[in-house]
């Protein structure tokens, strides 16, 4: 399993994903509604995982396989990646959050 692949390839959807989202913005008027679109990308980024997952034959549920097995403690697939895709996440919802609170 190619992991930096993978967080490229999940970067790029989400940076998409995100632009997308703030196009939208401008449409709307109601805050609520807005901040809600957090939780949207919230799925996406799962969603994301499982379609980049499922397009690169990777099952999610079977153990991660290392060469250091002492390392991976029997983590599953899922998360590794998870845990290697986390801070493009952070990052992107975070920019993404500061410009829902900014739009008026």
């Amino acid at each position: 399993m190619n992991i930096d692949g993978i967080r490229a390839e999940l970067e790029t959807r989400l940076l998409i994903e995100k632009e997308y989202i703030i196009k939208g913005l401008f449409s709307m008027n109601d805050d609520q509604e807005k901040l809600e679109l957090l939780g949207e990308f919230n799925e996406k980024y799962k969603q994301l995982i499982k379609r980049i997952a499922n397009e690169e034959g990777i099952d999610l549920n079977a153990s991660y396989s290392t060469e250091h097995p002492s390392n991976s403690e029997n983590l599953s697939n899922e998360q590794m990646i998870l845990g290697k895709t986390m801070s493009i996440y952070d990052k992107l919802v975070d920019e993404l959050y500061d410009k829902i609170t900014s739009v008026n």
